[in-house]
């Protein structure tokens, strides 16, 4: 009689192979497309349905900052730089696509720790969380863009035919945010101080990278921004929207190759952990 042995043993996806783990990854990102939707919904929903003034919230940040930096330039506290269009323009353009990264990456490293009753109740894709939050910043983009359309209108200036590439040219900064907010998420849900800390890195990194301001010419600054991928992201496309070029293409297809390369790094390493996501929310 043979006896019929069976050996138990943890979860472990790299025995697999990477091909198998990248057909994994692909597969849910397909098979949970629905799911990604109704979150997003959700979320949406969740924020705006009983907020006062809604979608304006949208647009009080980027109004608050640029009047901010106007006042500061008037006064001679700080200088904005040399800017070929109306200031007004320059600076909602640039708010509108560094909102696309903020609110993306602030929203996405809550998405888990907010989601922890469902994620502990139901067994289902995390990545549709994350990137149904990511989503939530695509919202306030296209609020931006329409305030940009109108400050066109006023100025009586017409942008570049070539605005119709920019969801191409966003989809490097969309990578960028989706990548650092699959392990952000991971991260804020083992140390919950990550949620708080994010906000605060988001301001700072703001006004370290030229979105309110021209690029600096020197100092430490300038030096610090040529090597600032967050700068080619938001320069890109809005030297595209005002001019129809973009000036410094290999620094923005450099900064859209790290993209590339931290978003599948990130997601791999939330796809082989999500499933132990639960033992710690």
């Amino acid at each position: 009689m043979t006896e019929n042995i069976t050996t138990y043993e943890p979860d472990n996806s790299l025995k697999k192979g990477y091909f198998s783990i990248f057909n994994e990854i692909f597969a849910e990102f397909k098979k949970n497309k629905w799911l990604t939707y109704q979150l997003f919904k959700r979320n949406f929903l969740t924020i705006y349905k009983q907020s006062f003034i809604g979608v304006i919230w949208a647009l009080i940040i980027p109004l608050i900052s640029v009047g901010t930096f106007i006042v500061l330039n008037r006064s001679g506290i700080f200088t904005i730089g040399d800017v070929t269009v109306p200031y007004p323009i320059y600076a909602i353009l640039g708010m509108a696509f560094w909102q696309l990264f903020a609110t993306g990456l602030v929203a996405s490293s809550n998405s888990l720790v907010s989601a922890g009753g469902m994620i502990t109740k139901i067994n289902f894709s995390k990545k549709a969380l994350v990137i149904a939050s990511t989503g939530q910043s695509l919202v306030s983009f296209l609020i931006q863009i329409i305030l940009v359309g109108i400050l066109f209108v006023y100025y009586g200036i017409a942008p570049s035919i070539a605005i119709l590439l920019i969801p191409v040219v966003i989809i490097p900064m969309m990578l960028f945010t989706l990548g650092f907010g699959f392990i952000l998420a991971l991260l804020n849900g083992v140390v919950r101080d990550v949620g708080n800390v994010i906000p605060v890195l988001m301001t700072f990194f703001m006004f370290l990278t030229p979105v309110l301001y021209a690029k600096p010419t020197e100092g430490i600054l300038a030096q610090v921004t040529n090597y600032n991928p967050l700068y080619y992201f938001i320069s890109a496309p809005r030297d595209l929207v005002l001019q129809g070029t973009i000036p410094e293409l290999n620094g923005f297809l450099i900064a859209s190759i790290i993209s590339v390369i931290i978003f599948i790094i990130c997601v791999v390493i939330f796809h082989l952990t999500e499933t132990r996501v639960a033992e710690r929310l």
